[in-house]
C-alpha cells in the first residue's frame, strides 16, 4: 500500500518541535575520560550483531514526541509508519522516549560502552549528539545498496558534515534552521542581521538559547566567522560578547524552547529561534518573521543512526530508505513543518489539489530557496576535547 494521497496532507498547527535544549554537562567522551573512566570506543569489526532481518520481520524505533505524522482523527494511527508496516510486513515499534539529547545519551550508554545490545535498532537524535556516537564507535555503517532513495534524494547541503563525511553512520530525519525570530509590528523595523539584536530599542527584548550546541553558531556568523571550520578563538570572542550583553541588561534571558511563549506575550521582541517553531507561530500571529541573517545561519538535523549490535539492521536501513521517497516525505514535511532533507517533495506538495498544503511547497524554511541556501552552513562539531572546557564557561554565562 502506497502512503496517501498528497492532496490528503492537512498540516497541524500544534506539532511543536521536541525541546532540543542540552544540559551540556557531557557524559561522553572526554567527560567519561575525566571521570577516570575510558571512552570506551568500538573498533568497526565489533560494531554488527547478527542480523535477523529475514525471518523476524520487526524494528524497534526511539524517536522524539510529535516527530511523525498522526491520524488527525486517531492519534494513535501514524499514517505513514502504518503504510510502510502493510506494504513491508514489517513491524515496527515506535517509542517516543527522546525528550533530551544528553538524557537518552545517559539511558543507553552503559550498554554501548559495554558492548551490550541497546534493544533499539534505529535511534533519533540531534547531530551534535550523533557526532559523539560516531567518534565512540558506537553506531553501525550503512549498506548504502539498500538504500537507493537515500543516495538519490538526500539534499547536497546535508551529505557532508564534518563528524560524518557521506553520511556514511547518519541520515537525517528532519532539519531546520537556527535563525533570528521577531515580532516587525512590535518592532517596527526589520532584522537583517545578527548585530541588529543588539540595538538599542531591543535592550531587556533579547534572549538567546541557553544550550551551547544551539546557540554559538549563528553568533560566530554574526561575527563573519566561516562556521564550518571554527576555531576556540572565536568561540573565546562570542563568549566574551554575550557575557557583555548580559552585564548590560539586554539580553533579557537564555531560553529553551520557552521562547515561544515570550515571542508570543511580546514579552521578547527578537530571539533566536528555530525555523519549525516559527512556522507554527505564524499560523497564529502573522507578524512573527524568521530571519536567516545576512551573515548566515546554522543548518542544523537530528539524524536517523543503527546502534551497534542491533537485531534488526538491515530492517531499520528499510525503513529509512522509504522515508526519503519523495511522497512519503513529503507527507511527514506537511506535518511536522521543519525544512525537509527531500527536496523533491517539493513538487509532491506543489502538486496537492488542497491549496494549503501546496502552499507548503513555497514555505522557504520547509525547503529554502537558491538566496536562502547559499547563507546556510553546518557547524563543526565541538570535539570532545573542547566540550568540558568550553560548556563549563558557557554555562557560567548563561547560568546553567
Amino acid at each position: 500500500m502506497q502512503p496517501t494521497s498528497p492532496n490528503a496532507f492537512r498540516p497541524t498547527r500544534n506539532a511543536f518541535r521536541p525541546t532540543r535544549r542540552s544540559v551540556l554537562l557531557a557524559l561522553g567522551g572526554a567527560a567519561l575520560a575525566g571521570c577516570g573512566v575510558p571512552a570506551a570506543y568500538v573498533e568497526p569489526g565489533d560494531r554488527a550483531g547478527a542480523d535477523l532481518s529475514a525471518s523476524d520481520h520487526r524494528l524497534t524505533w526511539a524517536n522524539w514526541p510529535l516527530y511523525i505524522d498522526v491520524d488527525d482523527e486517531d492519534e494513535k494511527k501514524r499514517p505513514t509508519l502504518d503504510a510502510f508496516e502493510e506494504r513491508t510486513g514489517i513491524a515496527v515499534e515506535y517509542v517516543e522516549e527522546i525528550n533530551d539529547n544528553d538524557e537518552f545519551f545517559g539511558k543507553i550508554s552503559p550498554a554501548l560502552m559495554n558492548h551490550q545490545r541497546t534493544d533499539r535498532d534505529l535511534v533519533v537524535i540531534s547531530d551534535w549528539m550523533c557526532a559523539r556516537f560516531v567518534r565512540l564507535g558506537w553506531v553501525q555503517e550503512m549498506d548504502r545498496s539498500r538504500q537507493p532513495h537515500v543516495t538519490r534524494y538526500l539534499d547536497p547541503l546535508l551529505r557532508e558534515p564534518a563528524f560524518d563525511p557521506g553520511r556514511k553512520f547518519t541520515v537525517p530525519w528532519q532539519s531546520g534552521i537556527t535563525g533570528i525570530a521577531y515580532d516587525k509590528r512590535r518592532l517596527g523595523r526589520e532584522i537583517r542581521q545578527v548585530s541588529d539584536l543588539w540595538a538599542d530599542d531591543l535592550k531587556g527584548r533579547v534572549t538567546l538559547l541557553s544550550g551551547l550546541d544551539e546557540a554559538f553558531a549563528l553568533l560566530m556568523q554574526g561575527n563573519g566567522v566561516d562556521i564550518t571550520r571554527w576555531t576556540a578563538d572565536d568561540f573565546h570572542t562570542v563568549c566574551e560578547q554575550v557575557e557583555g550583553h548580559v552585564k548590560s541588561g539586554h539580553i533579557r534571558r537564555f531560553t529553551g524552547n520557552d521562547y515561544i511563549k515570550d515571542l508570543s506575550t511580546g514579552d521578547v521582541l527578537a530571539c533566536q529561534a528555530y525555523s519549525g517553531d516559527v512556522i507554527q507561530l505564524q499560523a497564529d500571529n502573522p507578524d512573527i518573521e524568521f530571519v536567516v541573517p545576512e551573515e548566515g545561519a546554522e543548518l542544523w538535523s537530528e539524524s536517523l543512526m543503527i546502534p551497534n549490535l542491533a537485531r534488526h539492521k538491515t530492517n531499520a536501513e528499510r525503513l529509512i530508505d522509504y522515508y526519503y521517497e519523495p511522497e512519503v516525505a513529503a507527507e511527514l514535511a506537511a506535518w511536522v513543518n521543519y525544512v525537509c532533507p527531500v527536496p523533491a517533495a517539493q513538487d509532491v506538495l506543489a502538486s496537492s489539489k488542497d491549496e494549503e498544503t501546496a502552499a507548503l511547497a513555497e514555505d522557504p524554511l520547509i525547503f529554502p530557496d537558491a538566496a536562502m541556501r547559499k547563507r546556510l552552513a553546518i557547524a563543526r562539531d565541538i570535539t570532545a576535547e573542547e566540550r568540558v572546557e568550553f560548556a563549563k564557561k558557557w554555562n557560567g554565562i548563561v547560568g546553567l
